[in-house]
């Protein structure tokens, strides 16, 4: 587990990092879920995708990719 840290300094607090099948969302976070954007990423159509295509490809000064059939693919992709 990592340590949480606060004001540059380790705590000593572990903070859970598995997945959602150990964790539960709050009220908040599923409110959040429902009522999120949604949209196809194979088709293009999922505006969180694009806008994290975007900011990556902004980050790295290239263009956002056209189509990756798979993640590891798209890393060969330079």
């Amino acid at each position: 587990m990592a340590m949480q840290k606060g004001h540059g300094e380790a705590t000593g607090a572990p903070i859970d990092l598995r997945s959602d099948t150990v964790t539960r969302p709050t009220p908040a976070m599923r409110r959040a879920m429902a009522e999120a954007e949604v949209g196809d990423d194979v088709f293009r159509e999922d505006p969180t995708v694009r806008r994290l295509e975007e900011l990556a490809a902004g980050c790295s000064a290239r263009r956002p990719p056209s189509s990756c059939p798979a993640a590891r693919w798209g890393t060969r992709w330079r």
